[in-house]
């Protein structure tokens, strides 16, 4: 006995739909696992969320305390054969005062290479608080086999960070690189 399966034409535009909708529903779930990093780092840029540092749209705070703080400099390397490090570890400056840190990079590969830093502030609540003027890490560096860089960054912390309950008594921030 031979049995024949009987297709409706509405059953098989069902499956079609059916079929559409879950390719559709997995490229977009492939779409956003492509984009959730960089809308996660634009999230963080602009929250300061993960102590992530925000850039200052101003060169000065409004205002400079009479409280010291004190910034300590970190520098680590992934990726690139350079030796970075931070010319001096740590400063201490008036809370609203804008002041400058400076790194140093030297390529040790025999070609050429490029790097952009990646940064981050601990403790984690006071990255929305540490604005950044001007810095290397805003932009890519390419540096010539043995070619040693100085590479600035200009700094402040806001003031109004001595108004958050769990910041107010902060007297050290970390200032990460890698």
């Amino acid at each position: 006995m031979n049995r024949k399966t009987v297709t409706h034409p509405q059953k098989k535009n069902t499956n079609r739909i059916v079929a559409g909708v879950c390719i559709a529903f997995f490229g977009g779930m492939i779409g956003m696992a492509y984009a959730a990093v960089p809308l996660y780092a634009m999230f963080c840029q602009a929250t300061g969320y993960g102590g992530t540092v925000k850039r200052a749209t101003q060169q000065y705070a409004d205002r400079v305390l009479d409280r010291d703080i004190t910034i300590r400099f970190d520098a680590n390397t992934a990726g690139v054969p350079w030796q970075f490090e931070p010319v001096a570890r740590s400063t201490t400056i008036k809370i609203g005062e804008t002041a400058q840190a400076h790194y140093s990079a030297t390529n040790k590969f025999v070609r050429a290479t490029t790097g952009r830093a990646t940064f981050n502030v601990q403790p984690e609540l006071a990255g929305s608080y540490f604005n950044k003027v001007e810095c290397f890490c805003f932009t890519d560096t390419t540096l010539k086999p043995g070619e040693t860089l100085d590479m600035p960054v200009v700094f402040y912390v806001d003031p109004d960070i001595v108004n958050a309950p769990e910041l107010k008594d902060l007297k050290t921030i970390t200032l990460s690189y890698t």
